[in-house]
This record gives structure tokens, sequence and C-alpha cells, in this order.
């Protein structure tokens, strides 16, 4: 075995044995001993790696596909976890830097930002759609309060107790930001269709469909329902990355009824790589009619991310967390 193949099978390994003790722990809230073990996983997957996910065995890639549940998640009750510490302050806005990945966020909607802007020149959108917004909606946040002053957003989610809190936390108000942000619960994705006419820009959450087949059968259906012209931005990931999220192949894209502008995988401060597509005004744009695969834009180097600002993150996640689990 070679040394890179050496180098695969460690990595493998080990995020094997990370997934199973998440999977046997009584519970995913934040807790020191949840954040060790997270801290431990991110730790390992975000160095570039010459992993490729999609060519895992069968058993690993059900481990694979079983670990990202669980970050999913994990991911859900410490969002929770901050809304409610956020409820409590008189201005939680004021407070939004005290959840531990904020910056990310912050980070991950302006390159978000700035790919529209670069691909889809002169985009000024009225109504843009996020899907799967959660009880921390930053990005729609970061988008309305810094570089779309003029959109109304609507955020969905299946979960109605996770739009309660974001609700409370980011759409009391009646002027300003607040007022241009709405929250909707729906059960499915294939809930939504005459509204989805509606939106000049649609977010596509990275955990909104799991495996492969979820994450393509969610695109084919927004690309029935948006209009012609319409963008559509779509989180995934990169190499080893692709453990802690799931990766969307640009074929899946195209085959939903878009033209794929780029694909970009960023370094350092931003973990999910993003994709820019726009629904096709001829369907012929998208390219399933003759199967052939179209050249992908590839806009960046690999995926990489600062593992030192990550860990000091989780590090600040894990202090807080033990703080504040009483509050």
């Amino acid at each position: 075995m070679d040394a890179q193949n050496m180098e695969v099978a460690a990595l493998i390994e080990k995020i094997a044995g990370l997934q199973a003790a998440i999977a046997e722990l009584p519970s995913l809230s934040p807790s020191p001993e949840v954040d060790r073990l997270f801290t431990d996983l991110v730790t390992a997957c975000v160095p570039p790696s010459p992993v490729d996910v999609t060519k895992l065995s069968p058993e690993h890639q059900g481990m694979r596909e079983a670990l990202i549940r669980l970050c999913s998640a994990a991911e859900g009750k410490l969002e929770a976890h901050y809304a409610d510490l956020l409820a409590t302050f008189d201005n939680p806005l004021d407070h939004l830097a005290r959840f531990p990945y904020y910056s990310n966020y912050v980070n991950l909607s302006r390159l978000e930002y700035e790919l529209l802007a670069r691909h889809v020149p002169g985009i000024a959108p009225a109504r843009v759609a996020f899907v799967g917004s959660g009880p921390l909606p930053f990005s729609s946040f970061v988008l309305a309060a810094h570089h779309l002053p003029d959109a109304h957003f609507d955020n969905y989610d299946l979960c109605g107790a996770a739009n309660e809190r974001a609700r409370k936390l980011f759409g009391a108000s009646e002027d300003g930001v607040g007022a241009r942000m709405k929250f909707h619960t729906a059960d499915d994705v294939a809930d939504l269709t005459q509204e989805l006419g509606a939106y000049d820009v649609v977010f596509l959450a990275a955990l909104i469909g799991m495996a492969a087949e979820e994450k393509a059968k969610v695109i084919a259906h927004l690309g029935a329902h948006m209009v012609e012209g319409a963008s559509l931005v779509v989180r995934s990931a990169h190499g080893a990355c692709g453990f802690l999220y799931p990766i969307v192949d640009p074929e899946d894209i195209r085959r939903g009824g878009f033209e794929v502008l780029a694909v970009h995988h960023p370094e350092g401060e931003v973990i999910n790589s993003v994709i820019v597509a726009r629904k096709a005004v001829d369907a012929q744009l998208s390219g399933p009619q003759n199967g052939a695969r179209g050249a992908v834009p590839l806009v960046s180097p690999p995926c990489s991310f600062s593992t030192k600002m990550e860990a000091s993150a989780l590090k600040k996640s894990e202090e807080l967390a033990t703080k504040e689990l009483a509050f």
C-alpha cells in the first residue's frame, strides 16, 4: 500500500471510530464529552486530504451517511441551545458572536454573495428563500443585513420549534432587518410548489437531503418549480469535509434543470463548498437530453480549513456550553 492509500485508510479508520463513539452517546446536546468528540472529528476532517468519499466501500459509505445524520442532529441541538441562550438577552442581536461558529456563517454568507455577484452580474433580488434555516438563521440575517438590503427573506424549516426560536430572535421587530425576515414550517421540500416561483434566489442548506439520492430529488423538485432565470445556491463539501456534510454532484444540479455557473471549494475560514446555478431558460442548457457531462467551472483550489481557527472555536464552544447549560 502506497503512502497516500495508507493516509486515506488511517483517516477512515479514525473517523469510523469517532462515529461509533458518537453513536453511543446518550445525548447529542452540548456537553464536554459531545464537544470533545466533535472537536476530534472536525480536526480530523478539515485538513486537505486525498480521500474521495464517493469511492468508499459500501460499509464505510453507510458509516459516513450515519455520521452526517449524527452531525445534523448535534448541530440542531447546539443551535437550539444557543438560540435559547440568546433569547435571555434584552438585545439578542448584539450577542450573536457568542455562538462559536458565527464568524464562519459571516464568512460563508459573504462568499456566497460575492459568487452570486460575480456570476450573476447586476443581481438585486427582491425575494429570497432559504431552505433549511434552523433555529439560528445566521446566513439569512447576514445576507439581509449586509449584502442584500432590499431583499425579503422567507426561511423554511421542517421544525416548528426551530422557527419559533428564530422568529423570536430575528423576526420580532417591525422595522429594519426583522421586517424583511419571515419564517415558515414545511414538513418536506416537496410541499413547496407555487411558492418557489416567487423567488429570485433560493439557498439550499448543506444538510437538506443527506444522501446523494435525497439531495438530487430535492434539487429536481426546485428545478421543477423555480422560475426560469432564478439563481440557486447549494452548499456542498469537498475531500474529507464530505464526512461532515453531503457532497453535491454538479451533474445532479444540471439534471435538475439548472445551468451550473460555478463550483467553489474555499480555503481558510469556510468549510462548505458552494455551487452557484441558474434555472435554465432552455432545458437543453442543463444537459440531460444528450447525456454529455459539461465542464464544471471550478473557481478555486480544493477546500482547506484553518484547523487552528476551528479548534479555537470548538474550545470556545465547549467552554460556553459547559458554563451555560443551566441558564
